[in-house]
C-alpha cells in the first residue's frame, strides 16, 4: 500500500517562506511524476507544481518565480519550497505521486497553510 506523509504546513506573514515534504513509501515501484496542488474554501484542488522522475519542472503563473519544486528519489520523497507567501497561497495543500507501473496515483492527507499577518 503506498502512503504519502507530508509536513511543513503551518502559519507565515505575507512575504515569508514555508518548505513543505511529502515521503512516499510502500511502492514496489519507482514513482514517475510527483507534485503538489492546493485546494483553498470554495474552490476547486488546482496544480501548484509537479515534476518528473528526471526533475523537469512545471508551474502555473500564479506560483511561477516564487515556488520550486524538487525530488529526492532515492528518498520518493518531493519538496515544494514556497517563498514571498501571498495571502492567496492560504489552502491546504495536497502532495500527488503517479506509479506508471501501477497505472495509479496516490494523494496525501494534506497539509494546511495560511498566509496571515
Amino acid at each position: 500500500q503506498v502512503q504519502l506523509t507530508e509536513s511543513g504546513g503551518g502559519l507565515v506573514q505575507p512575504g515569508g517562506s514555508l518548505r513543505l515534504s511529502c515521503a512516499a513509501s510502500g511502492s514496489p515501484f519507482s514513482i514517475d511524476a510527483m507534485g503538489w496542488y492546493r485546494q483553498a474554501p470554495g474552490k476547486e484542488r488546482e496544480l501548484v507544481a509537479d515534476t518528473t522522475r528526471g526533475g523537469s519542472a512545471n508551474y502555473p503563473n500564479s506560483v511561477r518565480g516564487r515556488f520550486t519544486i524538487s525530488r529526492d528519489n532515492a528518498k520518493n520523497t518531493v519538496y515544494l519550497q514556497m517563498n514571498s507567501l501571498k495571502p492567496e497561497d492560504t489552502a491546504v495543500y495536497y502532495c500527488h505521486v503517479h506509479i506508471a507501473a501501477l497505472r495509479h496515483g496516490y494523494w496525501g492527507q494534506g497539509t494546511q497553510v495560511t498566509v496571515s499577518s
